[in-house]
């Protein structure tokens, strides 16, 4: 499933908190975006097409809920960098970042730790 970087900041209003209202939605882009009300439920009805969220009728509104969950999205976009840019190699993209923009202690620390369980649990 393919979504775009407007609907998918779409979604994060929805995994942030759902079910909403249209209304619910544009109030709370309108503090993060320059968008306006019909940009948003344009976006809103294109992630309904594509079958990402659900539409439930609350009297004369609907409320808004997302059906994909934020780590599948997260897990298939992953991927698609990997595949795309790195071979599906994590050792590559660590090392590109390593060498564009400088890991922090924290960064290095998080890390080594997770190489640590990684290491542990093979």
């Amino acid at each position: 499933m393919s979504i775009s970087d407007a609907e998918s900041v779409v979604m994060d209003v929805l995994w942030r908190n759902s079910p909403q209202s249209a209304d619910e939605v544009v109030a709370a882009l309108a503090r993060s975006t320059d968008w306006q009300e019909p940009t948003i439920k344009t976006l809103l009805n294109r992630l309904l097409k594509k079958g990402v969220i659900a539409a439930e009728r609350d009297g004369k509104r609907y409320l808004y809920r997302p059906l994909l969950k934020r780590a599948d999205y997260v897990h298939s976009e992953s991927k698609t960098l990997l595949d795309r840019l790195f071979d599906g190699r994590v050792a590559p993209l660590v090392a590109h970042f390593s060498e564009r923009r400088k890991l922090s202690k924290k960064d290095l620390d998080e890390l080594k730790k997770l190489i640590g369980e990684l290491d542990h649990d093979a």
